[in-house]
């Protein structure tokens, strides 16, 4: 069934726990995501960005989401990721969404608080679930900056943005970064300014751009000729520990589009003959099936639905 991501945040804020927002382009992407939490018995977001919805079309992907929530044992949310405008937004909300978020991170404070209350005023009144983003992560993703540009968000910024908004969730800037290239050195989070943020909100934090790119499936897509030199991610301890400092949401991206784009050119290098569709991105599926359930593992959500 689909419900709003407060159903499963605030359970996952008080216990300690994060629930992995896992972004879907198309079927075989969703069904990785909805069997892997059927068989962890775990809550899941199934999270959609913009770009995926000029790819997809937003009613063929939130119909098949609605659908999969109907015959799913588990709860789940239909989440708008990095929405950019009011616009889009309100599509998504009026196309069954239970959660969206307002990307207002590139604008001043004053215009991203106006941005988010308009949002949350018309989300809270449909009862979905609002995410905002203060500070900004560097990488490639939508709305993002460049690395040298990043901001790291401020908790006493934070503390007045959520007081001015009402939002649900806030999604917080400690130096993760969207994409497959992360770091140009060793991984640096900053745990203080998280526990800060902590203290001062009592809504579930959000911690984007947290894809680990595990080192079996670089490895895997370079022997078989991806070119992903200097790939680096978030190291799991990481992980745990920024959820032990409040982090109730995870989002991954970049690991699932590593492990479909190895396990493809594994199929087509090994298979030379092989045209069928479903034996090429079966394969891709059941791999991205497998990062899915370990993330949820990692971030605790096993066995919470």
């Amino acid at each position: 069934m689909l419900v709003a991501n407060k159903d499963l945040l605030i359970p996952a804020r008080k216990k300690a726990y994060a629930v992995g927002a896992f972004n879907i382009n198309n079927l075989e992407a969703l069904l990785a995501v909805v069997e892997a939490a059927t068989e962890e018995k775990s809550p899941v977001i199934v999270a959609v960005t913009p770009s995926a919805i000029k790819y997809a079309g937003l009613v063929y992907l939130a119909n098949i989401v609605k659908t999969a929530a109907e015959m799913a044992l588990v709860p789940m949310s239909l989440h708008l990721d990095h929405g950019e405008n009011f616009e889009v937004v309100s599509k998504c909300i009026e196309a069954g969404f239970t959660s969206v978020m307002i990307d207002g991170s590139f604008l001043r404070f004053e215009e991203n608080v106006a941005l988010t209350k308009r949002v949350v005023n018309l989300a809270h009144s449909k009862g979905v679930s609002v995410e905002a983003e203060l500070g900004r992560l560097a990488g490639v993703e939508e709305s993002t900056v460049e690395e040298k540009e990043a901001v790291l968000t401020d908790p006493n910024n934070a503390k007045d943005f959520v007081e001015q908004t009402g939002v649900d969730a806030l999604a917080v800037a400690i130096g993760t970064s969207h994409g497959a290239y992360k770091f140009k050195a060793e991984p640096k989070l900053d745990f203080e300014r998280l526990r800060l943020i902590k203290e001062k909100l009592s809504i579930p934090l959000v911690l984007h751009g947290a894809s680990s790119v595990p080192y079996w499936i670089i490895e895997k897509a370079s022997k078989y000729g991806a070119e992903l030199t200097g790939a680096k991610g978030i190291l799991e301890e990481h992980i745990k520990k920024a959820i032990s400092l409040g982090i109730a949401k995870i989002n991954i991206d970049t690991d699932l589009r590593l492990a479909f784009t190895a396990t493809v050119r594994e199929v087509l290098t090994n298979s030379p003959k092989e045209f069928d569709p479903r034996k090429i991105l079966g394969p891709a599926k059941e791999v991205m099936k497998e990062v899915v359930k370990g993330k949820m593992r990692l971030f605790g959500s096993s066995g919470k639905a």
